[in-house]
């Protein structure tokens, strides 16, 4: 998961400028590139959803 690490290190350097006496306001805000779609399928059964082949087919990543 690389986005993740970026949002992680983002996160990390906004809070390092805050400590450091930045204005909250003052930091940029970032919009997301890419969104992921993962479906738990285990979950999804536990809850009692029937999860459409369309969407599933649509998944970026499927955890049986």
């Amino acid at each position: 998961m690389d986005g993740g690490n970026r949002v992680w290190r983002v996160w990390v350097e906004n809070v390092d400028r805050i400590l450091k006496g930045a204005n909250p306001g003052d930091l940029p805000v970032e919009q997301p590139i890419k969104f992921e779609l993962v479906i738990n399928l285990k979950t999804a059964r536990a809850l009692g959803l029937t999860v459409p082949l369309p969407l599933l087919g649509r998944a970026d990543e499927v955890i049986q």
